[in-house]
């Protein structure tokens, strides 16, 4: 297929407070992208602000909950006026604010009974930290966010914009578990990005308390596995991880990334935004985040300064 080239866009920020989001290191991990790409492949979309900001003829989001994939279809396929007037009604309807706990819960077991995709938004905006949780009965059971989670105008205009491009972008949706995804249509135009659940941190994506498959060594392993699969095929990938964090190593990653040469180690500025790799390491409780790929990325040249453009022979 015809690569096209897209033109560069603003910025979207996810409506949703994902937890191990991306959206503060886009600005890292972007540039290392390819620069021309086909199919984009976000496999573990979650809040959707990697694949949303990708420039590529069609982007694939994929989640294994299922709920959230039907909710970013519902904003796909409803006219945006439709989709915030039903969210305001919601919040008149059940009177919900900083501080209504038991309008939070009425909504919270309507949704349970009917799972309307978007009173699951709803949920979300005030729910605690905004966190999508889910029982073993895939009911919706995250606590009330007292004082603190609301819809408000800032989580609005996110919404707007994100669901703007979402209709204008050329996406398609899949919900399955990564290692049930369908790699059998990408060819080395294509690229697969990974931003799977941490093996070595701790969150309600991989506590096994979301309803959902948990992570363990099995899916770690696993995953890896897949990654190498598509190596063999020339397909380009990239994989968040992080190699350290706490004091906890994931050794798991460490030898899969010594034992292919080939993969680049892409360290990622988060937590640590004046230190150098040495400090980090001999920080017992530091995060090594990482982008590995099986490409070698093309890094954006550093600025030029005022010193850069000087030339010191003129003295």
């Amino acid at each position: 297929m015809l690569l096209t080239k897209v033109k560069n866009k603003s910025i979207i920020k996810s409506p949703l407070n994902y937890i191990g989001g991306k959206a503060k290191i886009l600005d890292q991990i972007l540039p290392l992208f390819p620069k021309e790409i086909d199919n984009f492949i976000d496999l573990f979309a979650g809040g959707c602000n990697v694949g949303i900001n990708v420039n590529a003829n069609k982007i694939y989001f994929n989640d294994n909950l299922t709920y959230l994939i039907e909710m970013y279809k519902t904003f796909q396929e409803n006219n945006l006026d439709t989709t915030i007037t039903h969210i305001e009604n919601r919040i008149k309807e059940f009177e919900l604010s900083l501080t209504n706990e038991d309008g939070y819960k009425k909504m919270r077991e309507q949704y349970n009974k009917q799972k309307n995709p978007l009173d699951l938004f709803v949920l979300i905006a005030f729910s605690f930290n905004h966190q999508i949780r889910f029982n073993n009965n895939h009911e919706f059971n995250n606590p009330f966010g007292r004082e603190r989670s609301s819809f408000n105008a800032s989580m609005k205009q996110n919404l707007e914009k994100f669901i703007i491009r979402l209709k204008e972008t050329n996406i398609g949706f899949a919900n399955v578990c990564f290692n049930n995804f369908d790699f059998t249509f990408l060819n080395n135009n294509d690229f697969v990005y990974c931003d799977p659940p941490y093996l070595i941190t701790t969150g309600t994506y991989n506590d096994g308390k979301r309803g959902f498959k948990g992570w363990t060594n099995n899916e770690e392993k696993q995953l890896l596995k897949t990654l190498d699969n598509l190596d063999k095929q020339n397909i380009k990938f990239a994989l968040s991880n992080v190699l350290e964090h706490k004091g906890k190593s994931n050794d798991i990653l460490k030898h899969w990334v010594a034992n292919n040469t080939n993969y680049k180690i892409n360290e990622i500025d988060f937590h640590y935004s004046n230190s150098n790799y040495q400090t980090i390491v001999r920080d017992k409780d530091a995060s090594i985040e990482v982008l590995i790929t099986n490409y070698e990325p093309q890094k954006p040249q550093k600025e030029k300064t005022l010193f850069d453009e000087f030339s010191f022979s003129d003295l």
